[in-house]
């Protein structure tokens, strides 16, 4: 098993030599076998290794002792090494670490399982960045990917649920995935290494522990050495993810800030096949969130009907306070901060002011003849003695410089603003009658010309 496991981690790069390892003991026999297997390659592939255990403080008395015996362990079994040329490794140093995982998991409103998930991980990066190790390794086996193939199969999943667990991610790594649950009782009876046995494993209270009781021996029944075949098709399906995922990045890549969010051509989502532009969704969302989690199928198949919906608006809520929008051509996927009303009041001329959303200053100089824009443009200081901003009042018109006149409302469509922006757009009044729509530029009638003094107005978003 030891050569099985060293040509895995040299094929999967696991531990590059140089690194620093740390490896999680709860003290159950996979753990216990992962971190005496370890202690002894440590010299054979070339790096050091440290240990860590976390108390979860369910089963009390009972994991006060798990933690006893992995400290024991490691003082009595895993101690300096002296090497043939007179060197000598030095013994493993053990972090400890403990938390009120029923206490949280009431807190959050989140299960047992996933809370103690959450907080063992946590304490295992701390430890690592404080120890200086560059690798976490844990101790899941065939088994393990087996019962999480069969887990997600069970609820519905894609190819990556389907891949199972990946030997590595985001600096964790498994060494053992390649190893069944009877290879590493066969390794601890073998060299006499004790462990001990969680109790809660023997309840069939947890579905992972019905799949492991109740499914798994049928199939191994039936096809015997079913896990560790099923662990190789998961790594070919690992494989065609790694594809896909890539393709998937370079139309993500497309993506550009807007907003304090992410802005994308809605029509290359909507052209790309379902298997592209569902994980390139994915991939944008993880990146506002930092993770994908709860990122769920139903989300991502009504962010692709948004994108190649007929209709050019649409929104979406999603969750982590995020909201997806359908802007004609572009999907923005934004903080859901909430409306910002649009507020009436004189603009200062010159001078600047938060309006609503949008930050609005206006300067006083002599135009030169640029080019007249929706969200920068001059307007005449001599026709233009003060400036009122309000919201679109029904009736409002706008005549462009060089174009027929339209209501605001008909030009708002035809330019494609989107539909969530038209009611806090700022309309610049002057004496009653529209000098200027943000978003839109100014009235020929307001417009400055060239050498004339002038209003010189910038929007800009305030999110932005």
């Amino acid at each position: 098993m030891l050569k099985t496991v060293e040509t895995f981690i040299r094929e999967q790069d696991l531990i590059p030599p140089g690194s620093t390892v740390l490896c999680a003991v709860s003290g159950g026999a996979d753990s216990i076998c992962l971190l005496h297997v370890l202690y002894t390659l440590r010299f054979r592939i070339g790096f050091r290794l440290i240990a860590a255990h976390y108390n979860h403080r369910l089963r009390g008395a009972e994991s006060d002792r798990d933690e006893k015996f992995v400290a024991q362990f490691v003082s009595l079994c895993c101690g300096a090494t002296r090497l043939a040329d007179g060197s000598t490794l030095p013994s493993i140093s053990l972090y400890t670490g403990s938390g009120d995982v029923a206490g949280q998991a009431r807190l959050r409103g989140t299960g047992i399982e996933e809370t103690a998930r959450d907080m063992r991980y946590d304490f295992l990066r701390q430890t690592a960045r404080e120890a200086g190790a560059d690798r976490i390794a844990t101790a899941h086996t065939a088994n393990d990917n087996v019962e999480t193939i069969l887990f997600h199969l069970a609820r519905g999943s894609g190819l990556r649920g389907l891949g199972g667990i990946p030997p590595k991610r985001q600096g964790i790594i498994r060494p053992m995935l390649t190893i069944t649950r009877q290879q590493v009782e066969d390794y601890l009876f073998r060299r006499s290494l004790p462990h001990m046995e969680d109790s809660s494993n023997s309840s069939d209270e947890y579905t992972r522990n019905r799949i492991r009781h109740q499914v798994l021996p049928v199939l191994e029944d039936i096809a015997p050495g079913f896990a560790a075949r099923l662990a190789d098709t998961a790594a070919l399906l690992r494989a065609d993810e790694a594809v896909l995922t890539a393709k998937a990045q370079e139309l993500a890549d497309h993506a550009a800030p807007w907003g304090g969010g992410l802005s994308i051509d809605s029509g290359a989502v909507a052209c790309a096949p379902d298997p592209i532009a569902s994980r390139a969704l994915r991939l944008l969302l993880g990146r506002l969130w930092g993770g994908d989690r709860n990122c769920s199928a139903v989300h991502l198949s009504a962010l692709l009907r948004l994108c190649r919906s007929e209709a050019p608006s649409g929104e979406l809520h999603l969750p982590h306070q995020t909201n997806a929008r359908r802007a004609y051509d572009r999907l923005l996927l934004v903080p859901r901060l909430g409306p910002i009303p649009l507020t009436e009041g004189p603009l200062p001329l010159p001078g600047e002011l938060d309006c609503g959303p949008w930050h609005i200053t206006c300067g006083e100089e002599v135009y030169q003849g640029q080019r007249q824009g929706s969200w920068e443009f001059w307007l005449d200081r001599a026709s233009v003695p003060a400036l009122l901003l309000r919201g679109r009042r029904t009736g409002d018109r706008l005549t462009p410089p060089g174009r027929l006149g339209k209501t605001v409302k008909k030009w708002m469509i035809e330019e494609k603003l989107p539909r969530f922006q038209r009611e806090v757009l700022p309309v610049f009044d002057c004496q009653g009658r529209t000098a200027a729509v943000a978003g839109l530029g100014p009235d020929r009638v307001f417009a400055a010309r060239e050498g004339q003094g002038s209003w010189h107005i910038v929007i800009s978003s305030v999110e932005a």
